[in-house]
């Protein structure tokens, strides 16, 4: 059964609507992709190691998993609007935990807060994603889903800027070298200092939220109007009917981990080979998503499919994570052949390489929501709630890439987890979308 988008007696423009949930991406982007500043940072602040660190990303993308299929029930009882509110005002109560939990430096308060934002994050997301593919034809979803990923990763190049000049700020003092030499009493003064750092943009992120939320409240939202099925006889189960959605779920787990892993390990990684600016190091992988969203919103459908955009996504991610693996730590050429006129801070091979990433990881995500929720009618929200659940390869696969860090000592090499991650994001492409039915069906 299909879904439309109810509208107005007067044919209410769907351009309103999307500007609405677009100013709701960059929320996502930029609260999302803090995490990349906030690892290094809470790495020094807390004492961690790389493993201790990653928690950051397992607490924040885990939530998507715990939390969404709730969530879509919570959608199904409020609507998609009332579902965006209520997701915004618990993300500010997220930011809000941040407070104690700087005063105090307790790393568990840190992930209880992160936790919480997520899973805000989630109702969000669960609601906005299939609202975009609903505001068009199916056929240009992927171009809908690309403007707001560009809305998204524009505030993934923004905040970790913002991190930095607010927090990150005069870090040549807080040398992980230095501090390991200081009294016991010394270095938690010192350490204490850096914490408290966070309290300030955490107070105005949960009033921003909250403003956000009453805005949502009164905006002019249409909701999603669901044909029933009357030929579903187990509610629960009928989900499983698609394969086409169940390994778009499978995809987008292996999808999200490399993709927060090319955003979220890039500053440690920068930290370990000598990068001065590791704090921004995100904002380079945001800037190459950027500007491969702008590219698929002018070949997207007019030159090339979104099946197509996806392929050539798993076939470059291939390409650059070998050429991470095998290239030499200390050069910086590609850097100065391709990217000296742009005037930023130089960084070396293999860290560009971890930034380009973001090249090959963009346009996956909106190639392959229209693509795993084409037939679904009125298990759309339910099939979205799946699909948000595969966003726990965030939380897994930075974990796995630490422990490899951990047990070899080299973060260069561990980077080959990404490997097999891509191939199936390859594989999908190519055929895991067209299997719409179980075999014997």
């Amino acid at each position: 059964m299909e879904a439309t988008i109810e509208q107005t007696p007067a044919r209410q423009s769907s351009l309103v609507p999307m500007a609405i949930v677009g100013g709701l991406f960059f929320v996502f982007g930029f609260v999302t992709w803090l995490n990349g500043s906030l690892i290094p940072f809470l790495k020094i602040a807390c004492e961690l190691n790389h493993m201790e660190a990653y928690l950051v990303t397992m607490a924040f993308y885990i939530a998507y998993t715990v939390m969404a299929l709730p969530v879509s029930r919570v959608l199904k009882r409020t609507g998609y609007k009332n579902g965006m509110v209520y997701g915004l005002l618990v993300m500010a109560v997220g930011a809000v935990i941040f407070i104690p939990a700087a005063q105090e430096r307790v790393f568990g308060i840190f992930l209880i807060a992160l936790f919480i934002l997520a899973s805000g994050l989630t109702l969000l997301q669960t609601a906005a994603n299939p609202y975009i593919v609903l505001l068009g034809p199916k056929e240009t979803a992927a171009v809908r889903i690309s403007i707001m990923g560009l809305l998204n990763k524009s505030a993934g190049i923004i905040a970790p800027i913002v991190f930095t000049a607010f927090v990150l700020s005069d870090m040549s003092q807080f040398d992980e070298t230095r501090l390991a030499a200081l009294d016991e009493l010394k270095r938690s003064v010192e350490l204490a200092d850096l914490s408290s750092r966070l309290v300030m943009p955490y107070i105005v992120m949960a009033i921003m939220l909250t403003i956000l939320a009453l805005l949502i409240k009164l905006a002019p939202l249409p909701e999603p109007v669901f044909e029933e099925d009357e030929a579903t006889n187990d509610e629960r189960w009928a989900i499983l009917r698609f394969p086409q959605l169940i390994f778009g779920a499978l995809t987008l787990f292996f999808y999200v981990g490399v993709e927060v892993i090319a955003g979220d390990t890039i500053g440690l990684f920068g930290q370990e080979m000598g990068v001065r600016n590791f704090g921004q190091l995100t904002s380079y992988t945001m800037a190459f998503m950027v500007a491969a969203y702008i590219t698929g919103m002018l070949v997207i459908p007019r030159f090339i499919s979104q099946e197509t955009a996806l392929a050539l996504s798993g076939a470059l991610g291939i390409v650059l994570t070998v050429l991470l693996l095998s290239s030499s730590t200390d050069s910086a050429s590609v850097w100065q052949i391709l990217f000296a006129w742009t005037g930023a801070p130089e960084i070396p091979n293999v860290v560009l390489y971890v930034a380009l990433l973001g090249f090959a990881n963009a346009l996956v995500w909106p190639a392959i929501w229209p693509m795993a929720l084409d037939g679904l009618g009125k298990h759309t929200s339910t099939g979205s709630a799946l699909l948000i659940m595969g966003i726990s390869g965030g939380a897994l696969m930075p974990m796995v890439y630490g422990y490899l860090v951990e047990s070899s000592g080299d973060s260069q090499s561990a980077y080959w987890i990404m490997l097999p991650c891509y191939l199936a994001i390859l594989w999908y492409a190519i055929q895991g979308h067209k299997i719409t039915q179980w075999p014997n069906k």
